[in-house]
């Protein structure tokens, strides 16, 4: 299994009945794929729609259909759309239960580095910063490193989203959280051993008695 794959099926396991969820873009559109069966929640995307269903098969995209990145999405029955304002009254005034973002650095305090990178063009951090501060729970989902160097790092180089600390972070070879302010080991991924997420990670990683296999 590829490691988005990996990582979407096990984000969708945090997901729980009636929930509000918004999903960024990238590996985070994946996990409406992967909602266990019978379970209902409702997707928004903050360009204004709750409702959203899997990503649609080739073929099958509608041009007005799309997520906040400008990617094909479908629209389950009974979905609803409305403006920017609603969309954000929404995400700031809390009703929004779990947002799954992606990430570029997360740091030992829990902090979030995901919209930009000096010296590079970037359209914004579009919703990103109102997410985090305002969705009830904050999971980021993205692969452990990029380019061979760590992306669970001991302070955030990169510009923050939020100084709010997120809850969760799914990586292909880990789940990290951050209860009591300290970044902590909670599962390994299928095959991984504790040794190799932590010679992966750069932050100081605090490993409880016991370490579940992560289940996708």
């Amino acid at each position: 299994m590829d490691a988005q794959s990996i990582i979407a099926r096990r984000v969708a396991r945090e997901l729980r009945p009636g929930d509000l969820v918004n999903l960024g873009i990238g590996i985070p559109t994946l996990v409406a794929n992967y909602v266990p069966p019978g379970l209902k929640v409702f997707f928004q995307s903050e360009n204004g729609l709750i409702g959203t269903g899997p990503i649609p098969e080739q073929g099958m995209t509608h041009p007005l259909l799309t997520d906040a990145g400008g990617r094909p999405i479908s629209a389950l029955p009974g979905a609803c759309t409305f403006d920017s304002a609603v969309s954000f009254g929404l995400i700031r005034g809390g009703h929004v239960n779990v947002t799954v973002l992606g990430g570029l650095q997360v740091d030992a305090d829990g902090h979030l580095a995901n919209w930009m990178i000096p010296g590079k063009m970037v359209p914004g951090m579009g919703g990103a910063m109102d997410l985090v501060t305002g969705a009830r729970r904050v999971i980021v989902a993205m692969q452990h490193a990029a380019k061979g160097k760590s992306k669970i790092v001991q302070k955030c180089a990169l510009p923050l989203t939020s100084l709010r600390p997120v809850d969760l972070v799914v990586t292909d070879l880990a789940v990290l959280g951050f209860g009591g302010g300290r970044i902590t080991l909670l599962e390994t991924a299928p095959g991984v051993t504790v040794a190799e997420v932590m010679a992966a990670t750069e932050a100081d990683l605090s490993v409880g008695d016991t370490v579940l296999e992560m289940k996708i």
